[in-house]
């Protein structure tokens, strides 16, 4: 009983002595291509170049902006996009902010800023509170039934004397996804990015999505997020360390960014692979738990190094507290525990060249051993992850033209483990990369924001992946056990097993109608055939349009 007392009372000491507090942009903001620009057009930005862990703290996100408007070549929509992320965080600007008012407004108090519906920002109180929306509509050929997202809630963040900030947003949403995103759903038993759901109509499904949190400094240099949220942690449009493509959870974050240095540990509650819920009675799922450290270091003023370590573990619904050291090495806490839980560590950097270009990568590690590496013999513990990307801003010195390639590779038998609650997963879905293991994919984007409210991407991603029949186990299902193996210890090539080739192209454009209220308009095309047909063909050919207000898309981008 005493433990449990410990957590609480280690926030209260803390905040007592809390300082000037902000909280974080969500982390599908649509700044955020903007802020990738930045990063680069700027070179040598201090807190941009340690921002590997997402999402963005709005108050040095701003610093970063203004630092920009003055140092770097930006370009007309730079300039737009900058003045709209001013806007969205007006809590952390304190210049003219008479551009931030509406036309009209309700009252002189709904929609009296542009961006936000409530907005109150005394003294000791900031206060913005936004609707969200979004309706989609899809027509997917060889589907006789409509695919649609049918999204309606609230958000809302704040701050309390400059001290505490709390922010939360809930969301109800209605939807009928694409027939593939169905055959996920029923082989996971979750759905993509949000994880329970009812079932509405045989093929749609009903889910809430609720996060929220408070956060508060301490000693000026190190932030305290307790949230139930989502976290990413890399440079690309996938991490092979952290991703956000699952369901939320409950964690602890505590972030420490001084001199060059960005240190982060966040502590998290998750559920482990479970086989059915029941829907027509209450039914608690168990519980497991990780540990994960990142650090990142400006070596230079454009280079940056990266080192990740993460441990999953079950302890039978509580935490072991040996994990909650904030310094010390897991695997060291890990062999002192004598115990059997899933290690994982990795290095990751990202360079940013001439202003115009930036390299980034990520080695992930789950388990290797040299000499098995050097003989070739396709032994099985060799589990490990290669992400390689570069992006380019301003191509063909066209502004705002850029783009992104990415090639990701993960071994077979990656983030399993010889027991079912300790592999790196949560509520049936993936922590890192949505396709497990054992695959080879390539990531292309292209964007393009020709004028400031009209922005427009093309990303093409193809991939081959081993895959399973029946009982098999080829090292892909990242929620089978390694020791059901099929093959031995030997013999796993990259990808192993029947393959499966797939290919996801997407076009789309959004029109920002007014602040955060967008026109969508997406092309999809999709196709993913295995070897001699042991799977069913999937192919996707489908035209998307919609309004979104305060959320980013929808996107069956795997």
């Amino acid at each position: 009983m005493r433990r449990r007392w410990m957590i609480p009372a280690f926030f209260l000491l803390f905040f007592m002595r809390a300082h000037s507090q902000s909280v974080y942009l969500p982390l599908d903001h649509k700044h955020a291509q903007f802020l990738n620009r930045l990063e680069i057009l700027m070179q040598d930005n201090p807190y941009l170049n340690v921002s590997t862990p997402k999402p963005y703290d709005r108050r040095p996100t701003v610093e970063a902006a203004l630092a920009a408007d003055s140092t770097a070549d930006l370009s007309s929509v730079d300039r737009h996009n900058l003045q709209s992320l001013l806007m969205n965080s007006p809590e952390w600007y304190n210049g003219d902010q008479s551009a931030f008012l509406s036309k009209k407004s309700l009252w002189n108090t709904i929609y009296k800023y542009k961006a936000n519906l409530l907005q109150v920002d005394e003294k000791d109180f900031f206060l913005a509170v936004n609707p969200v929306v979004q309706f989609q509509l899809s027509k997917e050929t060889g589907n006789s039934e409509r695919v649609f997202v049918n999204a309606r809630g609230v958000t809302l963040r704040g701050r309390i004397a400059r001290r505490v900030g709390f922010y939360t947003s809930l969301v109800e949403t209605l939807e009928r996804t694409p027939l593939f995103v169905q055959d996920y759903t029923r082989q996971t038993r979750a759905i993509p990015g949000a994880g329970r759901f009812y079932k509405y109509k045989l093929t749609g499904a009903d889910y809430s999505d609720a996060r929220g949190g408070i956060t508060f400094n301490a000693a000026q240099y190190i932030n305290f997020q307790f949230a139930y949220d989502k976290n990413f942690i890399g440079n690309g449009y996938r991490s092979l360390f952290l991703s956000d493509f699952g369901s939320s959870y409950l964690f602890l974050k505590i972030n420490t960014r001084i001199w060059k240095l960005n240190y982060q540990n966040i502590f998290m509650e998750l559920n482990p692979l479970f086989p059915q819920v029941v829907r027509d009675r209450d039914q608690l799922l168990d519980k497991k738990y990780a540990s994960i450290h990142h650090l990142s270091i400006n070596a230079t003023r454009w280079l940056n190094l990266g080192l990740f370590e993460a441990v999953v573990f079950g302890r039978k619904n509580h935490f072991d507290f040996s994990y909650l050291n904030p310094i010390i090495f897991l695997r060291t806490a890990e062999k002192q525990n004598n115990s059997p839980d899933n290690g994982i560590v990795g290095f990751d950097f990202k360079a940013n060249i001439g202003r115009k270009a930036q390299a980034y990568g990520q080695l992930m590690f789950d388990e290797l051993l040299i000499r098995e590496l050097r003989s070739g013999s396709g032994w099985f513990g060799n589990k490990f992850g290669v992400q390689l990307g570069g992006k380019y801003v301003n191509l063909f010195n066209v502004n705002n033209l850029d783009l992104q390639a990415e090639l990701n590779l993960v071994r077979p038998f990656s983030y399993t483990h010889y027991d079912s609650v300790s592999g790196y997963s949560h509520y049936n879905q993936a922590l890192a990369h949505p396709f497990g293991a054992n695959f080879i994919e390539a990531v292309g984007i292209v964007r393009y924001q020709p004028l400031p409210k009209l922005a427009t991407v093309a990303r093409l991603i193809t991939w081959k992946q081993g895959v399973d029949t029946g009982s098999s186990n080829y090292g892909g299902d990242i929620f089978k056990l390694y020791n059901t193996r099929s093959a031995g210890d030997y013999g796993y090539s990259l990808p192993s097993g029947p393959i499966a080739r797939g290919v996801n192209f997407q076009l789309s454009a959004a029109y920002e109608i007014k602040e955060n209220l967008f026109f969508d308009a997406a092309i999809l095309l999709r196709k993913r055939k295995t070897q001699n047909n042991l799977q069913p063909l999937q192919e996707t050919r489908m035209f998307t349009a919609g309004l979104r207000m305060n959320i980013g898309r929808r996107e069956y981008d795997y």
